[in-house]
């Protein structure tokens, strides 16, 4: 399990390097009209990079002989892993919209045992949300699919 957290913790904190590499060439000072482009990227990056690094700190001082994954907790993630590719796979097809409210409807059937009623309004009230928020409100189009184009979006 240390050596699993040391590898993991060191290429996140390469990525936070290239973060912040790439956050000081865009400026990460304060210009006229505010922060400058690299700002907000160049802090999260340092973040990341002083997490990395404590985590690592830990995992070192940590002498544990134990799996890294049990078929156990293999099933686990599993059981997150596969309704998310089953998101990303449907959004090409279907649209966000659509493919959103089949994830939460089998997320919380699979994994909540919810009742019907609740998983239908749940995962209905998500999807209409979700469009009126982005489509309407930040007026970001997001993928779309056979069914809001039938109602004419």
């Amino acid at each position: 399990m240390r050596s699993a957290d040391l590898v993991t913790a060191s290429l996140l904190m390469l990525m936070g390097g290239v973060v912040v590499f790439d956050a000081v060439r865009l400026g990460i000072g304060w210009g006229t009209d505010g922060p400058k482009s690299g700002f907000f990227p160049f802090w999260l990056g340092v973040l990341m990079v002083g997490a990395c690094a404590a985590i690592m700190v830990q995992a070192w001082h940590r002498n544990s002989s134990e799996r890294f994954v049990t078929p156990e907790k293999l099933k686990l993630v599993l059981k997150v892993l596969l309704p998310a590719v089953g998101l990303v796979v449907l959004t090409q097809g279907l649209g966000l919209y659509v493919s959103s409210a089949l994830y939460v409807a089998v997320y919380m059937r699979w994994i909540g045992r919810h009742s019907w009623g609740i998983i239908l309004a749940c995962a209905l009230g998500i999807a209409v949300v979700s469009f009126l928020v982005f489509e309407r409100w930040f007026l970001v189009p997001m993928p779309k699919g056979p069914l809001e184009t039938w109602l004419g979006y």
